[in-house]
């Protein structure tokens, strides 16, 4: 089969530099799972790398002209190539509660949503790599203080220690897109739960970002929070002030407030 052609619709961009994909296969460190799960592998420039390590290589496209090409020149995925939408896929048919990692070149339109994914499935995935446009990465990994500290950085932070590894030019794909692109690790922390209500702290951080130049006085009136707690210095402080363990700390004190 001819090369795949990258699809605008899809956000496909491969690929084309043999030494970015194997740098980004070798981020993973292989412990703690005996399954990767490489999203959107297109004509698998990086999935070749993933085949040579000892681990068991799944990938999931939606783009069903590379799913034949993966299946015309990978023989190894043999019954390892699941064509479906990863946002939409129940990802337990395959991996029936068992850890694994994800790995991917994301497409730009929906990386944020990819982590979001991801984040739901925290419980069995160790290890996620992979590269998003430079923005989005560094969102990821931002700390505290700054514009680009946000919902994203929060939400990951929280269960994963976040390092962005490199970024990557333009030109090293077909096409090329507008934007430089970043390749982060996530780890899951040891201890990962937290010691707050999940959905609570969710929805604190997500109304918090909503209005994030207000003060948490005013961003989080929606919760109904009592005056006296209101008064709470903390509520002087605008969402990019406070790091993870400040907002877990804050969803504990609306917890203790009843709502």
């Amino acid at each position: 089969m001819e090369k795949v052609k990258a699809k605008k619709h899809l956000g496909q961009h491969f690929l084309k530099d043999e030494s970015i994909a194997k740098a980004i296969a070798d981020t993973l460190n292989l412990e703690g799972y005996n399954d990767v799960l490489e999203i959107g592998p297109g004509m698998g420039v990086l999935t070749k790398y993933l085949l040579e390590k000892p681990i068991n290589t799944y990938v999931i496209e939606i783009d069903t002209e590379s799913v034949t090409y993966l299946d015309e020149n990978y023989p190894k995925l043999k019954d390892k190539i699941i064509s479906k939408d990863f946002l939409k896929y129940n990802i337990n048919e395959v991996f029936e509660g068992k850890q694994f990692a994800i790995i991917g070149n994301f497409p730009y339109n929906i990386s944020t949503q990819i982590v979001f994914k991801a984040l739901e499935y925290r419980d069995q995935i160790p290890e996620f790599a992979g590269m998003f446009q430079k923005e989005v990465a560094e969102r990821i990994c931002e700390k505290k203080g700054t514009k680009a500290y946000g919902i994203l950085s929060v939400l990951v932070q929280a269960f994963y220690d976040a390092e962005y590894l490199f970024t990557v030019d333009e030109h090293v794909f077909i096409p090329p897109p507008k934007v430089k692109s970043g390749v982060l690790r996530l780890r899951r922390k040891e201890n990962y739960s937290l010691p707050c209500g999940e959905k609570l702290f969710f929805t604190v951080v997500k109304t918090a970002f909503q209005q994030r130049r207000k003060t948490l006085r005013n961003s989080l009136k929606t919760l109904n929070l009592s005056d006296i707690l209101r008064e709470d210095e903390v509520f002087n402080l605008r969402p990019e002030q406070l790091n993870v363990e400040q907002f877990i700390e804050l969803t504990k004190k609306i917890e203790a407030d009843g709502v």
